[in-house]
């Protein structure tokens, strides 16, 4: 185990010269050190701090490092500075889709087939985990996001596009928890090939798009909504302005220039320590009113923002996207009743007929448990508002015998004529889908 006190000392050093160059740089007019060049500049100046850390033990008679020791320490202040320290390596896992950290010494990893197993520590001790911790928070996302006793929960983004959530105080040891993103840019096709929908679901979810719907995609937890989401992106044309609104930046959507050349994010701050400067979900949804947005996507739905985004997407925002965690398709509609009494002690019913207003289509995504596959089992087309009933909602594409969802044949599409005018063609005959094993 290499020393972590020594990496924090040449970490500084390191993060001191680098701050000097780019200081240097400005006063002289020239450009700032970015991307690549910034990351030859910290090889290097690691390089040297390493050298001059040996030279100064050989000074004092003292044995130096071996080149692995130097490599290794090298690459964790390099991870420090742009990576996420000894977390990294399992992030450079392409195999691995979920990390937990219970503490400093219990790291379980998730990989794509589903099976779970314990990692190695990525740090020496729960403070060291803390402060691992706080050092993505202060460069991830658009402002520094703390964590500590005052603060002791924390959501980011990290680097690669993974989703970090951390917990501390309010439990015994450090939690955190991280959920890996394999597809940061997807496409229909994608899906299809991984068997998560079929062609004939990909003809019509894209349809729903051109043809400008609002949709809400519905699923468990880890069920592949934000994927789903990003698929569902790819099919809005390089001309349309996208607003993305989210708790922490997740979707990526802006970084894909060439499908989207014209997209804002907007992220959620939290409180400074004195209690102000926060920025909460529902504060930046009405501001996308006065943004010219051309769609609106809500990377997650989790509470008082519910209503903001039902009135938002009946005010000009139609073709808007957004996610929400359900136990089903129509559960969805009770999920957001839920949310909107709670914060706005609405009326079930008031609530009921902002959802049939504003909301056209809810698909539902699923993970197998024991398999880890997740596929599009069901998509229900809101048809309305029914006082004895609540939200009126037809069920036009059902999961078969294997949970795959496929077309109900003798449901009608109350939308189909505007579905058709965009290029989408119902399929005639068997609904019946061949999937791979």
């Amino acid at each position: 185990m290499i020393d972590m006190d020594l990496v924090r000392t040449l970490h500084q050093a390191v993060g001191d010269r680098i701050q000097l160059e780019q200081n240097r740089r400005r006063s002289n007019g020239t450009s700032p050190l970015a991307g690549e060049a910034e990351r030859q500049f910290a090889r290097a100046a690691i390089g040297d701090m390493v050298r001059a850390h040996n030279e100064a033990r050989l000074s004092r008679g003292e044995q130096v490092m071996d080149r692995e020791v130097d490599a290794e320490i090298s690459d964790a202040i390099f991870a420090r500075i742009f990576g996420a320290g000894r977390l990294q390596r399992l992030l450079d896992d392409d195999e691995i889709e979920n990390i937990d950290i219970n503490g400093c010494d219990e790291v379980w990893v998730t990989r794509t087939d589903g099976k779970f197993r314990m990692e190695e520590p990525i740090a020496e001790s729960d403070e060291e985990l803390i402060e691992l911790v706080q050092t993505l928070g202060s460069y991830a996302g658009l402002s520094s996001r703390p964590f500590d006793s005052a603060n002791p929960t924390l959501d980011l983004k990290l680097p690669d596009g993974s989703r970090l959530a951390a917990t501390m105080s309010v439990t015994a040891r450090p939690q955190v928890s991280v959920r890996r993103h394999r597809f940061k840019k997807v496409e229909f096709s994608d899906l299809i090939g991984n068997g998560t929908l079929s062609a004939e679901v990909a003809e019509f979810l894209t349809a729903v798009v051109k043809a400008r719907f609002n949709v809400v995609i519905a699923g468990s937890m880890n069920a592949g909504k934000t994927t789903l989401l990003r698929a569902l992106a790819a099919e809005i044309g390089p001309e349309e302005r996208l607003i993305t609104v989210e708790n922490a930046l997740e979707l990526g959507l802006k970084a894909d220039v060439e499908r989207h050349p014209n997209c804002v994010e907007l992220e959620t701050r939290s409180a400074n320590p004195e209690g102000h400067g926060e920025i909460a979900l529902p504060e930046l949804l009405r501001r996308t009113l006065r943004m010219n947005a051309s769609r609106v996507i809500v990377g997650e739905v989790l509470g008082p923002e519910i209503v903001v985004m039902l009135n938002a997407m009946t005010q000009g925002n139609d073709g808007s996207l957004s996610t929400i965690h359900s136990r089903s398709a129509r559960d969805v509609f009770g999920r957001i009743s839920t949310y909107a009494q709670q914060a706005h002690s609405l009326s079930r019913d008031v609530v009921h007929e902002m959802i049939a207003g504003a909301i056209d289509f809810v698909v539902y995504v699923s993970q197998d448990r024991v398999t880890g596959r997740r596929t599009v089992q069901t998509i229900l087309e809101v048809n309305g508002y029914d006082a004895q009933v609540g939200v009126a909602a037809s069920e036009i594409f059902a999961p078969d015998h294997e949970g795959h969802a496929v077309r109900v044949p003798d449901i009608a599409i109350a939308r189909s004529a505007q579905l058709m005018a965009v290029g989408w063609q119902p399929r005639t005959g068997s609904t019946e889908t061949r999937w791979s094993a």
